[in-house]
């Protein structure tokens, strides 16, 4: 199936210029005029690539930005007309994966576009191994090691550990972890995510304190700094 991509801009003259120019190129356009409904849209349709306008009434980008990074890693490119440096690295800081300025060339934007999706599928490849200065993870043997010390993981406890390190920095959401670890959120209460975080903070130890809870969302990995992954490498 063709890409998928989500358009939130509240001026219908442009929501329309780039869904004519999706279209011809092949790609599957969903629209929404405010930030609001913009992610209902990212919750229902899981599009592969948002181009999200900043000045919009009501939530503006910034905090439909802001949500969509508590909900997904989907690509983000943004559209505004402020031209300013400022601007541009305020948004890549905040999340964003790209930036292009109002009025923009046609074929400049989908060029950007493509570059990103790109970019999402070499990064979507399926890994072999994972390491940073605290886990390495042998996906294909389902290995752990912490400070290079081997864990024995529950398969349960495994996939929590690689939804975390697949998503770094990222805050995942208790609905999000049910979705993608236990596979049917209906079925387990928000109280056993609670309990198997506890669970794998404990057999990873000191470290442990790395999946950070972020009251009232969710939970995060941070991984070391660089400096601290090159210390131990």
């Amino acid at each position: 199936m063709n890409p998928c991509v989500l358009v939130i801009d509240d001026e219908p003259d442009v929501r329309s210029l780039l869904r004519e120019l999706l279209t011809d190129r092949g790609y599957r356009v969903e629209e929404a005029n405010d930030g609001a409904d913009g992610l209902r849209v990212l919750y229902d349709k899981h599009p592969d690539l948002v181009l999200l306008d900043l000045t919009m009434p009501e939530m503006d980008g910034w905090r439909t930005l802001e949500r969509i990074r508590e909900l997904s890693d989907v690509p983000v490119l943004i559209l505004t007309s402020r031209d300013g440096e400022l601007e541009k690295v305020r948004g890549l800081r905040a999340g964003a994966d790209d930036y292009v300025v109002k009025p923009f060339s046609g074929e400049e934007l989908v060029a950007r576009v493509e570059a990103l999706l790109r970019r999402r599928r070499s990064a979507s490849a399926p890994l072999e191994r994972y390491e940073d200065g605290l886990l390495t993870i042998d996906y294909l043997e389902h290995g752990v090691r912490a400070d290079g010390r081997e864990l024995a993981l529950t398969p349960l406890e495994f996939r929590l550990l690689c939804a975390f390190v697949d998503h770094p920095r990222q805050v995942l959401s208790h609905q999000q972890l049910l979705e993608r670890v236990w596979h049917d959120p209906r079925a387990i209460s928000p109280d056993q995510v609670r309990l198997y975080v506890g669970y794998l903070r404990r057999k990873i130890g000191s470290g442990g304190s790395r999946i950070e809870t972020v009251r009232g969302f969710g939970y995060r990995y941070r991984p070391p700094p660089p400096a601290e992954q090159r210390g131990q490498g």
